[in-house]
């Protein structure tokens, strides 16, 4: 049995990387997404949540005993030693339990294991995990108008989620594969990641 291809997947907030994601599971590909394991620990009852409590106090856990997501926003755009210590607690969660997933994916023969990280590039040890790195791009004025369409967030507001995250050159410049998601329908975006699913141990027939 071989072992599966492990794909990063990442691209800036609007790119299209959740759809590419969901294309890349109709092709045969497990998945393990980041987001929805970060969310999964600070949900009430989340493994993240006693540590967040005691290292911000009450204030960051909601009536329901959830992260209070407003609250961690306002906080972390005026003190960014915060942010840090918040992912001090929440990526070492994160990493192992993809990697619990990853495993048993792999036990099921998945021919490819799609790691979806935002914070791909950002991380200093993912991408030595992975075999390739594919990063959905698009224009930051498409990021915007998709993003303000989407969430109902000011342009300020988009412009700042942005800033926050890595740069559109840095992530190129990681990229072993680039989808331009700029103008094209979703059989479009669809055709174009076909093209290149062998690349993943994936067929697209």
């Amino acid at each position: 049995m071989h072992a599966p291809v492990r794909l990063g997947l990442t691209g800036g907030i609007g790119s299209g990387k959740s759809t590419v994601a969901r294309m890349l599971v109709g092709l045969g590909a497990g998945l393990v997404d980041a987001d929805a394991i970060s969310r999964q620990l600070t949900a009430a009852g989340g493994l993240a949540m006693p540590a967040i409590a005691a290292a911000f106090g009450q204030d960051f856990v909601g009536a329901d005993g959830a992260l209070e997501r407003d609250r961690v926003r306002q906080t972390v755009h005026s003190d960014p030693g915060a942010r840090q210590r918040l992912e001090a607690i929440i990526h070492p969660l994160v990493g192992l339990e993809s990697r619990r997933q990853a495993a048993l994916l792999a036990e099921q023969a998945c021919p490819c294991i799609v790691f979806d990280i935002p914070l791909l590039v950002e991380s200093a040890h993912w991408r030595h995990d992975l075999d390739h790195v594919l990063v959905v791009d698009c224009t930051e004025e498409v990021q915007i108008s998709r993003v303000m369409a989407r969430n109902q967030l000011s342009r300020s507001q988009v412009q700042s989620i942005i800033a926050s995250q890595a740069s559109r050159s840095r992530r190129l410049a990681a990229a072993d594969s680039v989808i331009f998601n700029v103008d094209l329908s979703l059989d479009e975006l669809a055709a174009q990641l076909q093209k290149i699913s062998a690349r993943f141990g994936l067929s697209s027939g």
